[in-house]
């Protein structure tokens, strides 16, 4: 079983183009399960014996966490390994094909107002250290593009297009979009680029931490909380919290629900369609607040 584990794994990197915090939650999942069911050399032929074992897994996962978003994300690493396993002919049938899971509940998306964000956005002042204009040029891009915080991470200088606004991002699956980005965060950029003396033949990470190296998402998330303790601020906030406010600003203006699917990378558009409760609650606000008669 470890064998087709790190075959799995291979697979996932290698053709999905899963990330790295995928593949550890992945690698985490798999060796939970190895560990109820305490036999390594389990036999993948008794196809009954493994549909029992995910049905007391899933009972255990259920008692033992309290969050169902919790336990569908476990199960659902299993299911894309049984059926990787079918894939390879190891197994006949995957065991999840015969099993009725609880769906996820759908929180509507935390976000900031375009007054909040503004507020955050101003923090910057206007010194020429390259770790504050790099700071400006992440989050304005952040905020300006609805990139997912890997996608920005993942950003090489060669993905953008700064002449006409724009830049290229990979998601999920290694697909990739073309994102228009604000005037604001385009000249930040090429301050930011300027500032730190990178030549015009320069391919390599755009945003870089303090040794030369790549930002990591956890420096992302690092820059934001101490930019927080800088504003007026008194909400928490998260890289997906600021593509979550792009979404639902550019709804409030009244941009189609497709356009923003796209521009948001999103697979369907059921997922994007979250965000309408956000902007129909706006429109109702509005209309209490105009009507005469409200």
């Amino acid at each position: 079983m470890d064998l087709w584990i790190r075959r799995f794994i291979l697979f996932m990197r290698a053709e999905r183009a899963a990330s790295s915090h995928t593949i550890l939650a992945y690698q985490n999942d798999l060796k939970e399960f190895i560990q109820f069911v305490k036999k390594p050399s389990l036999s993948l032929a008794n196809f009954r014996e493994l549909r029992l074992l995910v049905r007391e897994y899933w009972v255990k996962l259920s008692k033992k966490h309290s969050q169902i978003s919790t336990v569908l994300r476990k199960l659902a690493t299993l299911r894309s390994f049984f059926k990787f396993l079918v894939k390879e002919e190891l197994l006949a049938n995957n065991p999840f094909n015969y099993l009725v899971f609880p769906k996820k509940d759908k929180h509507l998306p935390h976000f900031l107002t375009e007054n909040e964000m503004g507020s955050f956005l101003s923090v910057f002042d206007t010194s020429s250290h390259r770790f504050k204009l790099r700071d400006k040029s992440l989050m304005e891009l952040l905020y300006s593009s609805g990139l997912r915080v890997q996608e920005l991470v993942n950003l090489n200088v060669e993905d953008l297009d700064l002449w006409n606004g724009m830049v290229r991002a990979f998601g999920k699956g290694n697909k990739e979009r073309l994102v228009p980005m604000g005037q604001i965060a385009t000249h930040a950029i090429e301050d930011y680029l300027r500032e730190s003396k990178r030549t015009d033949t320069y391919k390599g990470a755009l945003f870089l931490n303090g040794f030369g190296k790549r930002l990591s998402t956890r420096g992302i998330r690092k820059i934001i909380l101490r930019l927080l303790k800088k504003s007026t601020l008194h909400k928490n906030l998260t890289p997906h919290m600021m593509r979550h406010s792009f979404a639902t600003h550019l709804l409030n203006k009244g941009c189609d629900l497709r356009i923003v699917q796209e521009l948001l990378g999103h697979k369907s558009l059921t997922t994007t369609q979250l965000y309408t409760h956000t902007s129909i609650e706006n429109l109702k606000q509005t209309y209490l607040k105009a009507h005469p008669r409200a």
